[in-house]
């Protein structure tokens, strides 16, 4: 599962990008604006940026630069009709890790992302390892102290989310507003409901996700956390 940023204009691309994209269970935020993107990409800490080049009020380049000028290191993809091997260096050397050309196969696109969302955490992310849970985000498992748990796909996601961020404290709202798709009618009272049936499946002492009342949640392991490659 990967949080990503889609940044298109034309409906028929947009809808079935997001679709495919949805399919392999990422969640997508879908904006047609330069200026909505940016919004949320102050916000929300994205796995993967896919930007349309052309855009009513900007460009994918610009919203590329901007990004990499603010320290944003996620992978970045460009969706353009543009071809030329000027338009494909400046994309590239201005900060994209991919580029692909309009039209494009659907299949093509999930094999591209998932290589991007590989390239730079294959060796460390695909197994994630705190304590005694075990979260494969690629074979979308969880296991505690060697025992398969089952998880539906938010639970799965917010485990994961606390996973990556060890010992940081997210209130119910930053939880929606990354967790969730933008577009999600969800509210906070999903993400309590989500908390407390994470904690039934595997923490029900709650030492390991620790409420700090007033500001939010916090993931504390009991041990030294690792990341291993499998």
């Amino acid at each position: 599962m990967a949080r990503i940023l889609l940044v298109e204009d034309e409906d028929a691309v947009a809808l079935s990008t997001r679709l495919i994209l949805e399919h392999e269970r990422h969640i997508v935020d879908l904006c047609t604006t330069g200026s909505d993107a940016q919004a949320l990409m102050r916000t929300v800490d994205y796995d993967v940026l896919i930007l349309d080049w052309g855009l009513p009020d900007t460009t994918g380049l610009e919203i590329c630069r901007a990004y990499r000028c603010s320290g944003g290191t996620a992978p970045v993809m460009f969706l353009t009709a543009r071809n030329s091997l000027r338009e494909k260096t400046l994309g590239l050397t201005d900060g994209a890790d991919d580029y692909l050309t309009k039209p494009f196969e659907l299949k093509e696109l999930v094999l591209r992302v998932t290589a991007l969302l590989r390239r730079p955490r294959q060796k460390v992310d695909t197994v994630i390892r705190v304590a005694d849970i075990e979260l494969d985000w690629i074979k979308h498992t969880v296991k505690k102290s060697g025992t398969p748990i089952s998880l539906s796909p938010t639970e799965f996601q917010v485990l994961e989310f606390f996973l990556r961020r060890q010992n940081q404290c997210f209130s119910q709202e930053a939880l929606l507003a990354n967790v969730w798709s933008m577009d999600s009618d969800a509210t906070v009272e999903a993400v309590k409901a989500t908390i407390k049936r994470l904690r039934q499946k595997l923490d029900p002492d709650q030492h390991f996700l620790r409420t700090l009342y007033g500001v939010g949640y916090i993931l504390e392991p009991a041990g030294p956390a690792t990341s291993v490659s499998s």
